[in-house]
């Protein structure tokens, strides 16, 4: 078994070719409340992960237990695309992708919540998107706006000397791809001028 990743939520174990995601424990939240809250966003992000699989490359679930918080999924031998994309000759093509596949989730009312560069595997054709830890349903314009703002503020971020461009191309690919283009576009203005949506992306 490999570690793959650990935040302050879950930890990421390679096993042969399955991944293995477990959410961890808190210790400073009372223990029925933490197993509780475990249990709900594991069951969660399993439902809109077998709900997106029918709309864009995503990790295969093979297993889930709510008894565990465990999620069993194949894994996606990709290159992580915040370490690529910058290099990439067809960068702006992968950047309009980003935003034809944002627009679809967005389409059928599913936020990812953590839009970014280092959530995407690029594996040959295919660009998957990962980590749907803070994902939900809900199809208000102004979650689908806050999307769009992570994103943007993910590019700015990690990829700064093309930036603009490639945000372009989001936008683009979003545009061609989405059923409430204009209303999100308006929501997104209004998003950017409030500061509660401003954090550092690592």
């Amino acid at each position: 078994m490999e570690i793959i990743s650990q935040g302050a939520e879950a930890i990421i174990v390679k096993e042969k070719n399955n991944v293995l995601k477990k959410r961890i424990k808190k210790s400073y939240r009372i223990q029925e409340i933490d197993e509780r809250l475990r249990k709900t966003r594991t069951k969660r992000e399993t439902k809109i992960l077998e709900r997106a699989k029918d709309l864009i490359p995503v990790p295969k679930i093979l297993d889930s237990c709510d008894k565990d918080m465990t999620i069993k999924m194949e894994f996606i031998d990709g290159l992580k695309l915040s370490e690529v994309l910058d290099s990439l000759k067809n960068k702006y093509e992968i950047a309009e992708l980003i935003g034809k596949q944002i627009a679809i989730l967005h389409n059928n009312n599913i936020i990812h919540g953590d839009l970014t560069t280092s959530n995407m595997l690029l594996k040959k054709d295919k660009l998957y998107f990962i980590d749907f830890g803070l994902s939900y349903i809900d199809e208000k314009t102004e979650h689908k706006a806050v999307d769009l703002h992570l994103i943007k503020q993910a590019l700015e971020s990690k990829h700064y000397l093309y930036f603009e461009d490639l945000f372009k191309s989001v936008l683009k690919g979003y545009r061609n791809n989405s059923n409430n283009y204009e209303a999100i576009m308006q929501r997104l203005l209004k998003v950017e001028t409030r500061g509660r949506y401003k954090r550092k992306l690592h």
